[in-house]
């Protein structure tokens, strides 16, 4: 592809990235809602992308790091901690409301503090057993989630966190979560979040780029490729594994950040294991290591359950059978379906990294 076609690709998909929340907005903001969504799953993907996709580290527990972000900002800008801890009331009596400027940094490095914590003891690890180990670590951020209200209630336990603040810019005063006016057209509070979460991974990806093609990124790959051999180049295989960990955990916690401002609620239920399955899946489906395949990935199985929520709801296919058909199990089967036709068709992923030593293939005219 020449420049001037990766131009017109660029701004072709610019617009259609512009328009499309318009487009939602006028079906209803259930639609904006799951493009929103979708956007923290992309985020979310790229992030386990560097871990996975780069440095060849599996890891099932990455939705830990989704909700070390989450809670993080749930505490600093919600009333839980206030109306527990008498101390904290007395120091700030207007209530935490920590500016989404200093949660974002903050969530970002607890998140990737918690990634180097957990690759610290998995150095020597490698496939499944590393899996096992990552996935018992997801587990026991959320058990400790949902149990953490007592003696001491830090997290409020299963009732989760309420009254979350909603994005604010501060010193213009812009707030995300009121609906607004554009040119005399209304604007919904998810269509503004759309415009957030766009623009942040609009960053992440320049940032992915950047780190792939970086001295740091090669170095990734040459563990990836072969671990051995790498450490026998005078790569730092601890350093570089250490930094994969920490720096995919970063993406985590900004995402989770952003995932409580917009929500304004978070419980420990959103941080089960089937949605790091889920993060892993967007990835493998998408082409591992290869972020335009990764973000496809990340769009279809972000968006496809909740229209397929939509299709079996309208067709409402419970009453057309008798009850003999459950909506939710048959858009569950549907995915599933799909996942294996697509694996099937497609074992290297929807959009696959070129492979190593050979040519991208020319399209035919």
């Amino acid at each position: 592809m020449n420049h001037r076609n990766k131009l017109v690709w660029f701004l072709g998909t610019a617009i259609v990235l512009l328009v499309l929340p318009a487009l939602s907005q006028y079906a209803g903001d259930f639609w904006v809602r799951i493009l929103d969504f979708a956007l923290l799953y992309v985020l979310l993907a790229l992030g386990l992308n560097i871990v996975v996709g780069y440095a060849g580290l599996l890891d099932l527990g990455y939705i830990a790091f989704y909700a070390v972000g989450a809670y993080t900002f749930g505490l600093v800008a919600s009333p839980h901690l206030t109306e527990t801890f008498p101390a904290i009331r007395a120091l700030f009596p207007n209530g935490l409301h920590t500016p989404i400027w200093l949660a974002i940094p903050l969530g970002a490095l607890l998140a990737g503090v918690a990634g180097a914590l957990l690759g610290a003891p998995t150095l020597k690890l490698r496939g499944d057993y590393l899996a096992i180990v990552t996935l018992g670590f997801g587990e026991i951020i959320r058990v400790f989630l949902n149990n953490l209200d007592a003696p001491v209630n830090i997290t409020n336990g299963p009732k989760g966190i309420l009254q979350i603040d909603s994005f604010k810019i501060p010193l213009v005063g812009f707030d995300f979560g009121i609906p607004g006016s554009l040119f005399g057209i209304g604007v919904s509070s998810v269509t503004k979040y759309y415009f957030l979460f766009l623009a942040v991974v609009v960053i992440s990806v320049l940032i992915c780029y950047r780190l792939e093609r970086s001295r740091i990124g090669r170095a990734w790959m040459a563990i990836r490729e072969d671990e051995v051999a790498a450490k026998a180049m005078g790569i730092n295989t601890r350093n570089m594994k250490l930094l994969a960990f920490g720096m995919g955990a970063t993406f985590g916690g900004v995402s989770g950040v952003l995932f409580s401002t917009f929500q304004n609620f978070i419980s420990p239920e959103s941080f089960a294991l089937n949605e790091s399955i889920m993060v892993v899946a967007m990835v493998v489906l998408g082409g591992i290591g290869h972020i335009p395949g990764v973000i496809v990935g990340a769009l279809l199985l972000a968006a496809l359950p909740e229209v397929l929520r939509y299709v079996s709801g309208e067709l409402d296919l419970q009453s057309v059978t008798g009850g003999r058909l459950d909506a939710s199990i048959l858009r569950q089967l549907l995915i599933a379906l799909a996942m294996i036709a697509i694996m099937l068709a497609r074992p290297r992923g929807l959009w696959p990294q070129p492979e190593h030593g050979k040519a991208a293939p020319t399209p035919a005219d």
